[in-house]
């Protein structure tokens, strides 16, 4: 997405539009459109607030006081419990240079180990299976306009007609063609009713269920044995596997008919060019990454990635979700999407920084295992959080809250006061997407140029800024640059040669191409909209298999706790809502979330449409308000995780951890439902 930013004729306030670029074709969702209201919302911070104490109000301080006390927060901790005991959680909307500088202050500045964010939450089981399967990780492998090309196009665990509506015209436009749509969903959405054919699986069953297409591909003598052969390793274990998952079996496990089943393999094996998208309803799980590769088996079973217009591809949510993940903010990932562990990756980060590759850490712990550990013997003591609210967004949030509020020092910077900032020593006011330069890798792996449209108020500073200047007062200040342009030169180079290669990529070069496809190794290099077509990025061009299972969900339902909720976005809010449920527009189409509860489940209840509902699971409570839809499982409610207060859904949710990725199992936990009670008032929290 791109958006355009431009001053009123009235008023000195701005207005948003699409542009006409590649991706979009100047379509906008709602959340874009509405955008510019966010710039002087008067809920703005923009000025740094201290605390005295943890049981005192805020205070307005100066940049200079703030600043100092975060390194104080940081160095005591280090003193007194070692070096990773100072640590920093970033997020997946921080431009490149941010989260590139990100991961930089924490190794070099802090010389610390603990350092993640928030897209572990998000892409990292894609991630995890992209790496194993094809030796890359880029979401997707094509650009997005290849959809409109592609004769069949597959979503798993994905609605993008409300997720990504900008997207949906790719979609439509290859239905106009006369393309064939498939929806694996749990629930009937937009997207599902847009489709040729909707599988329903009970939600943490995508992995058997794409088992069970592979039986039925081979049964059918739908493989593509020359690609298989050719092209790919390990067929002969995964053909083997695939024999247990029988299509009887396969029903049982997943509630999809075999009928649909045969169907559904046929339009996936039998078009000229077909595509599986999978996204965070398959993914985010405690086997996310296991449930990716079983998709990633089948496309390369029926021969599909390198194909035209053909291939799996994963989803990327966030902003800079792609690009996020590339350049060292994860705790074990280095810039290039070099791993830490490597001692040749080690050497060419550390050369390019200017310093011994010793002084580097070892990794450290993934994001949920570094807010469950806060303020305890071995975790983070003083803590700075970016582009982050995990108060809400994390599982478990009540624990998280609990934990956020033990360490010693804790230090946020975000636009609003938002839930994780108002647990906060002291929160740091940044600058927002219109006030900034910068880079965005977008989930093609196309590198964008954000360019400033705004000024940023009095006051504010740029986190990149902030980090230079962190690093300065810890000592480190020679290492940094608060220029994006700057930041970004070194990125190319501390990128060069590895998997994510942006050193053949320049600001210039982004604007005169409109953006650039990495990986990019020159200057004199096109750059690489689609991979895979000639080998794959594993030492000897092959693809690999990889034998999975299916296994049962981290928690299943019981008499106690005997409804599965599965959780996702909205149309009109987006991740912790610190930003949408601030955006009247947004607020006023959607003023509170809902739980969607199958008519027939309700009735059994007792539970009316439209009234309170309290959630629980092992874990904490959430009360909504329940919305009927006959299109839901009987056996599920889904209710989306925006909402702070006793609203929060992510207090329910489970932080059991997939062992590859280390995503938690956001998309299934066991819950009870129950009408609530009359005289509960609405938590303060439901609305800014």
């Amino acid at each position: 997405m791109t958006l355009t930013a431009r001053p009123e004729t009235a008023g000195g306030g701005f207005t948003v539009e699409g542009a006409n670029f590649p991706t979009n074709r100047g379509g906008l969702c709602e959340k874009g459109l509405s955008s510019a209201e966010l710039l002087a919302h008067p809920d703005r911070l923009t000025t740094p607030l201290v605390r005295d104490a943890r049981n005192e109000p805020f205070r307005e301080a100066t940049w200079d006081e703030a600043l100092d006390r975060v390194v104080t927060g940081f160095t005591v901790a280090q003193e007194r419990f070692g070096a990773d005991a100072a640590g920093l959680f970033g997020g997946g909307g921080l431009t490149n240079e941010k989260a590139y500088q990100a991961g930089k202050f924490v190794r070099v500045a802090l010389r610390s180990a603990s350092v993640d964010y928030n897209g572990r939450f998000c892409m990292s089981s894609a991630a995890a299976a992209s790496n194993k399967a094809f030796g890359i990780d880029r979401g997707m492998p094509f650009p997005l306009a290849d959809i409109a090309r592609a004769d069949t196009v597959m979503l798993v665990g994905s609605n993008p007609a409300d997720t990504m509506p900008p997207a949906m015209r790719w979609f439509a436009a290859g239905r106009e063609r006369g393309a064939q749509h498939l929806v694996v969903d749990p629930r009937y959405t937009a997207t599902a009713a847009a489709s040729d054919v909707h599988l329903q699986p009970v939600p943490g069953t995508d992995l058997a269920l794409a088992n069970g297409l592979l039986h039925l591909a081979i049964k059918h003598r739908l493989v593509d044995t020359t690609y298989v052969a050719d092209r790919t390793t390990g067929w002969d274990a995964v053909r083997r596997a695939a024999r247990q998952y029988w299509p009887d079996r396969v029903e049982r496990i997943t509630g999809v008919p075999v009928r649909v089943m045969e169907r559904a393999v046929r339009m996936l094996a039998e078009s000229r060019a077909t595509m599986i998208l999978s996204a965070r309803g398959a993914e985010q799980h405690a086997k996310g990454s296991d449930t990716a590769l079983a998709w990633i088996n089948l496309a390369l079973a029926l021969g599909l990635p390198g194909r035209p217009y053909s291939g799996w591809a994963t989803v990327t949510g966030q902003g800079n979700g792609q690009g996020g993940r590339e350049h060292g903010q994860k705790a074990d990932q280095l810039p290039g999407y070099r791993m830490l562990a490597d001692p040749e990756a080690r050497a060419h980060v550390a050369g390019v920084w200017g310093i011994d590759p010793d002084e580097l850490p070892k990794p450290g712990a993934s994001a949920y295992e570094m807010l469950d550990r806060l303020g305890t013997d071995g975790g983070v003591r003083a803590l700075l959080i970016m582009a982050s609210n995990v108060a809400v967004s994390a599982p478990r949030a009540d624990h998280v809250r609990e934990r956020l509020a033990e360490t010693d020092f804790l230090a946020v910077s975000d636009l609003f006061l938002s839930e994780t900032a108002e647990l906060a020593d002291v929160v740091l006011p940044c600058a927002q997407w219109a006030e900034e330069e910068g880079t965005m890798t977008n989930l093609e792996g196309r590198v964008l140029r954000r360019r400033r449209a705004a000024r940023a108020p009095d006051g504010v500073r740029s986190d990149l800024s902030v980090l230079a200047d962190l690093a300065a007062r810890l000592g480190r200040g020679q290492f940094f640059s608060d220029d994006p342009e700057t930041v970004f030169d070194e990125l190319r180079r501390a990128s060069s040669g590895g998997k994510a290669d942006y050193a053949g990529i320049s600001y210039a070069r982004i604007e005169a191409e409109r953006g650039v496809f990495w990986p990019c190794p020159d200057e004199a290099h096109a750059g690489t909209p689609r991979l895979f077509r000639e080998r794959f990025a594993t030492p000897d061009g092959r693809a690999r298999f990889h034998v999975v299972h299916h296994r049962a969900a981290a928690e299943e339902p019981d008499a106690e706790y005997p409804y599965r909720l599965t959780t996702g976005r909205s149309r009109a809010h987006y991740q912790s809502g610190t930003q949408t449920r601030r955006t009247k527009a947004l607020l006023d189409a959607e003023p509170e979330p809902v739980v969607d509860i199958h008519p027939d489940l309700a009735a059994r209840l007792g539970i009316a449409d439209g009234a309170d509902v309290v959630l629980r699971s092992r874990r904490g409570t959430a009360r909504l308000r329940a919305r009927f839809a006959s299109t839901i499982r009987p056996d599920t409610v889904f209710a989306p995780f925006h909402w702070s207060g006793d609203q929060t859904v992510n207090a329910l949710t489970n932080p059991a951890l997939d062992p590859a990725s280390r995503m938690p199992e956001f998309k299934i936990c066991a819950v009870s439902v129950e009408a609530a009670p009359a005289h509960h008032p609405a938590g303060e929290d439901a609305s800014p």
